[in-house]
């Protein structure tokens, strides 16, 4: 479970002071907890919103049948793989297996919801809060407007966006807090795209596009992806670029792209 000055952290930048409560809805029956797996989307989370998030999980994992079954819950399925990210497979095992209670919301066009968000939650019926709980909340409509290099869109879409807040669950990590880092939680995911053969994320936060000061309608941001080893100084670069009038999270000071 996230410590409390993080819990607290996650409340403020989402603008939400308190905790959702939640129910999840399974065969017309109100249950405080999942029936096979920890990480459950609720039901406003549509079946090809479902199959687009599972797609993205099977290519990055290597893992044929993972699925999300008739009750919205994450399933596996054989565990049989065929390439993928070892460290992704790990993380999602944990996930669904652990303390913590994980629920995927669907936030579309949401304007404070950069691509997606973490915050915490209250499952209704859990006396005396004893399951940890999450919700992580995803704005599908945000990944519709990413343009940029082919590597860099592959190492960015809604599945490498629901790993990122996973880790923040499983393994209590954080993020950047300056430019030109990206965070321990980021790292992890970087591990992963290593792994799965794509270039990693050079930094946690994105910045403006040159010549581009954000007092125009369009606000053009761009986000660095990296091939290479640490120690080979021409790395190639990727580039992802989105209107951040259009994908929210670009109010007062400038929020990373997954939070």
């Amino acid at each position: 479970m996230l410590p409390k000055s993080r819990v607290i952290a996650f409340a403020r930048k989402s603008h939400v002071g308190w905790l959702i409560g939640l129910f999840i809805c399974l065969g017309g029956q109100v249950v405080a907890e999942p029936l096979h797996s920890r990480v459950v989307c609720r039901q406003n989370i549509t079946q090809q919103q479902r199959d687009e998030l599972a797609g993205k999980l099977r290519r990055i994992t290597g893992w044929s049948e993972l699925s999300f079954d008739r009750s919205g819950a994450l399933q596996i399925g054989n565990r049989v793989f065929l390439g993928g990210s070892h460290s992704a497979r790990s993380l999602i095992t944990q996930s669904i297996s652990g303390a913590s209670f994980i629920v995927l919301e669907d936030v579309s066009r949401h304007p404070d919801v950069a691509f997606a968000r973490i915050i915490p939650g209250k499952l209704k019926g859990d006396i005396g809060n004893q399951t940890p709980s999450f919700v992580v909340q995803i704005d599908f409509a945000d990944f519709q407007h990413l343009v940029g290099d082919r590597r860099a869109r592959q190492a960015f879409d809604v599945g490498w966006a629901l790993l990122h807040e996973l880790d923040h669950v499983v393994n209590d990590s954080v993020d950047a807090k300056d430019l030109g880092e990206t965070g321990a939680c980021e790292s992890h995911i970087n591990q992963m795209r290593r792994e799965s053969g794509l270039p990693e994320r050079a930094d946690y936060f994105f910045t403006y596009m040159p010549q581009t000061d954000g007092t125009f309608m369009t606000r053009l941001v761009r986000l660095a992806f990296a091939d290479g080893n640490e120690n080979n100084s021409k790395k190639s670069r990727y580039w992802l670029v989105w209107d951040a009038q259009l994908v929210g999270g670009l109010p007062s000071q400038q929020v990373a792209s997954i939070r």
